[in-house]
């Protein structure tokens, strides 16, 4: 138990040392992470960490799922769900019989055995692309369907591998029998997400508890993903589904109290969790370090470089015609939807990092079959899949910024930007404007004291002169007061101090005007950050 308490420590502090070098050399954390992970496991003396497949799949995976899902807008989603289906079906499927082809003509392996890599290797990362993108200034539409990919296609991924292990270990297969499973567990996936959804919110709702209903919000997942996967499924498509129900429903059911410490809550949980993965992958490195007598470097060198090709060239293959062919043949969605630019559809072919999905499964292959055989190529590919997540993460980890500058992808980003803040000022000015008609007709019905709508007034007119006209002429002053106001509440902050040396206040009062502080600087640090900042 000490040992493992000191390997958590030690990789708590590995995982904050690597934060502040990426923040100073402004590169995404999941990259240094994966290079820290190699060099921490070619250590001598330290223990060998290996990861546990189903540490991964049933403890890791759900909650990265359904965050993504609550954040994700469930209106963007629906109106994107044709790309999104075409990459996270499609293209997984695509790109699992291509490497299967190559697999077994170029590496010698048994088909069977080439369809359980490709689908181990099919998949991007639901994690690690996003992490990536996300500081790079893309347009919201790219980065939308990336992650809504990123959340679907390990439901793909995952089944076809449940059936090419199948084949492989009893060595029957019916290509019918498959197909039907297929969609009943899509169809029964989904359906059981979204009533997971209604439940969890249902009783959120009754708990009217910050602490129960964050309890409740880190349960749903589990909720949602075990029972599945436990039948048989893949439980991604229903964590998926859940968590966009409460994304769509929850605004008006969960009190702000519980919204405000959930958003902590959950950016701490998937902060630990990303981080983790991205190490511990890296980690993997002297495990496999050890199984690699009974092949060459060489040779694994060379079917790394053969399948990262095949991937790479497959995700081509299909994201143009999946682009361009709908549209030519659909001329209605050629005018709802016009075809984007090339640079989108170049991006969106390029942008194919893997992850620990495509690594637990590799590592959750059975060792043998039913006739007692050992499962054939098991350790060539658990090479293959390290390899593929290795060079793809910090190989196109690192080339994206360059690519991104290279397609001046950032000016789209910020021409939406601009018309989205505009957008929001204008929602802000309209809101408030209704409520300041709200207490026009509390004051005509003469119920309430006209002290009290007295001060109504006067907030919401404080509110409203605070709002910029437009993103054009009022966001930078809008942002200059809001680093003034932060300074004016530290110099508030140091003055309260001061009294409660003093012994003028007592620390439950110095608590109470603490928080409200506190509220209002986070609530301009998130304005600041979230309207303001360029990207990086």
């Amino acid at each position: 138990m000490t040992a493992t308490i000191e390997v958590i420590l030690f990789l708590l502090a590995v995982l904050v040392v690597v934060a502040v070098v990426a923040r100073r050399l402004n590169t995404a954390p999941s990259i240094l992470l994966v290079v820290a992970g190699i060099a921490v496991a070619l250590i001598p003396g330290l223990p060998r960490i290996e990861l546990a497949p189903e540490l991964v799949l049933l403890g890791i995976l759900p909650p990265l799922i359904y965050s993504a899902g609550v954040a994700m807008s469930w209106r963007e989603f629906r109106f994107n769900l044709r790309p999104i289906t075409l990459l996270a079906f499609g293209c997984v499927v695509f790109t699992t019989c291509a490497v299967a082809v190559v697999a077994h003509v170029a590496l010698g392996m048994p088909l069977a055995v080439g369809f359980v890599l490709g689908a181990i290797v099919a998949p991007t990362d639901a994690v690690a692309p996003l992490a990536i993108v996300r500081r790079l200034g893309l347009p919201r539409r790219l980065i939308l369907v990336l992650d809504g990919e990123g959340l679907a296609n390990d439901a793909t991924a995952l089944i076809l591998y449940r059936f090419a292990v199948a084949t492989v270990v009893t060595g029957l297969f019916s290509f019918t029998q498959a197909a039907g499973e297929f969609a009943l567990i899509v169809v029964g996936e989904i359906a059981y997400g979204i009533g997971v959804g209604w439940v969890s919110l249902r009783l959120r709702r009754w708990a009217r508890n910050a602490r129960v209903e964050i309890t409740l919000s880190l349960m749903t997942p589990y909720a949602a993903f075990l029972v599945p996967q436990h039948l048989g499924g893949s439980g991604v498509l229903a964590t998926m589904a859940a968590g966009l129900f409460v994304s769509w429903n929850g605004p008006l059911l969960i009190p702000a109290a519980t919204r405000l410490q959930g958003i902590f809550f959950w950016d701490l949980i998937v902060y630990y969790l990303e981080g983790f993965i991205f190490l511990v992958t890296g980690m993997e490195t002297r495990a496999l370090l050890d199984r690699s007598n009974a092949v060459s470097l060489r040779d694994l060198g060379v079917a790394v470089l053969v399948t990262v090709a095949v991937i790479v060239v497959a995700r081509f293959v299909w994201v143009y015609p999946s682009v361009y062919l709908p549209r030519w043949l659909s001329p209605s969605l050629r005018r709802r939807d016009p075809l984007p630019p090339w640079q989108w559809s170049f991006l969106l072919g390029f942008v194919g990092v893997r992850g620990v999905v495509s690594l637990a499964a590799a590592l959750a292959v059975p060792f043998t079959t039913l006739s007692a055989a050992t499962f054939p190529d098991r350790d060539l590919i658990l090479f293959i899949t390290f390899g593929v997540i290795v060079v793809t993460l910090i190989g196109q980890g690192l080339m994206l910024p360059g690519i991104v500058r290279w397609l001046a992808l950032p000016h789209d980003a910020e021409d939406e930007r601009r018309r989205e803040q505009d957008a929001e000022i204008t929602a802000r000015l309209e809101a408030l404007n209704m409520a300041q008609d709200r207490v026009k007709r509390l004051s005509a019905d003469g119920k309430v004291p006209e002290e009290v709508l007295a001060i109504l007034r006067a907030r919401h007119a404080h509110h409203a002169g605070q709002l910029p006209r437009n993103s054009k002429d009022g966001l930078r002053a809008a942002a200059a007061a809001a680093e003034l106001r932060a300074e004016l509440i530290a110099a508030e902050r140091e003055y309260i101090y001061r009294l409660l040396q003093q012994g003028q206040i007592t620390d439950e009062a110095r608590r109470r005007i603490e928080r409200e502080l506190d509220l209002e600087e986070e609530s301009l640090a998130f304005r600041r950050d979230s309207v303001l900042d360029p990207p990086l």
